[in-house]
């Protein structure tokens, strides 16, 4: 193969952030923003028509160049996803990686090994993390970890460091989303730990923890019956019980409340502290300028999207 066009979306966490940490469910759904790479085979490594040194990369495209022998590409990227907002940039721009280069060595591009090869880019970058982003891009519709599910669901087994994930696909309807991006970038390490002191420390937090892992079980029966309402509520409480463990912050409580009144719920999604939050809801160009008006910027999203796509 001469030459390959490859995309992945990007994402968001619908129910389940910080429980996860400890084993709970968690839910993310793909979202219709997307990273595209053109990719082709070169003298020497270049993006977007730039001279580039591979080991001054991205750290996840690094080491996936290194894990299939640093082949030389031209690689055009597209990065519709915006980066250090807490929906997927990282993981997308890995899966798209992976997939053009394994399809310009020749080597299987099924959404598995994908989805395998970006996750292990993102914990050789970060030191740790969960498989939820990377699968979620893969994958695409929506995907769940550690909840119960059905042979014919499930779609893989990853383990790293002594944890192990098992992740199984959601049939998501078409639903539209807003998503409010408050632009505060707010590191996910020292969040996670901030959550873990506390649970640690104090058995309230812990419950809260347990009751996460509930609301995130029952918003997943809500999806498969298409159940807006439901649905709705549970991310409202679910981001009141995320602002008790410490993770949310003004802005973010602030584009939630501006939200409400013209939505199912809505609540922060990722790790918080910044970053973005988002709404359920029919009237997304009201939740749009109501979020604009309170300082955010707004994406209008769907969700039922395909995951990573390649094409010769």
């Amino acid at each position: 193969m001469k030459s390959v066009t490859t995309s992945a979306p990007g994402k968001f966490v619908i129910l389940g952030e910080h429980a996860v940490v400890y084993g709970k469910p968690a839910i993310a759904l793909a979202m219709n923003m997307r990273f595209t790479m053109r990719a082709h085979r070169s003298n020497e490594f270049k993006i977007n028509g730039a001279p580039a040194n591979p080991h001054n990369m991205s750290p996840h495209m690094r080491y996936l160049s290194e894990l299939h022998g640093n082949m030389p590409m031209s690689i055009f990227i597209d990065g519709r996803v915006p980066s250090g907002s807490g929906l997927g940039s990282s993981a997308a721009l890995s899966a798209a990686y992976a997939a053009a280069v394994r399809a310009l060595k020749q080597l299987p591009t099924d959404k598995e090994s994908i989805a395998r090869d970006s996750f292990e880019a993102e914990y050789a970058a970060q030191g740790r993390g969960s498989p939820m982003d990377t699968s979620a891009s893969a994958q695409g519709g929506g995907i769940a970890l550690n909840v119960p599910y059905k042979e014919e669901d499930f779609l893989w087994h990853i383990e790293k460091n002594g944890r192990a994930w098992d992740i199984s696909k959601i049939d998501v309807p078409e639903m539209t989303f807003v998503i409010g991006n408050t632009e505060i970038r707010a590191p996910t390490g020292p969040l996670v730990e901030k959550v873990r002191k506390y649970k640690e420390s104090n058995s309230f937090a812990r419950s809260i923890v347990d009751e996460i892992g509930e609301v995130t079980l029952d918003g997943l029966e809500a999806i498969k019956k298409n159940d807006k309402v439901k649905l709705g509520s549970l991310m409202t409480y679910d981001h009141k019980l995320l602002s008790i463990l410490g993770v949310s912050c003004p802005q973010l409580n602030k584009l939630v409340e501006a939200s409400l009144p013209y939505s199912y719920g809505a609540k922060l999604t990722g790790s918080g502290g910044g970053g973005c939050m988002v709404a359920l809801t029919d009237q997304p160009e009201k939740v749009a300028e109501a979020i604009r008006l309170h300082g955010g910027t707004p994406y209008i999203v769907s969700t039922g999207v395909p995951g990573v796509q390649v094409k010769s």
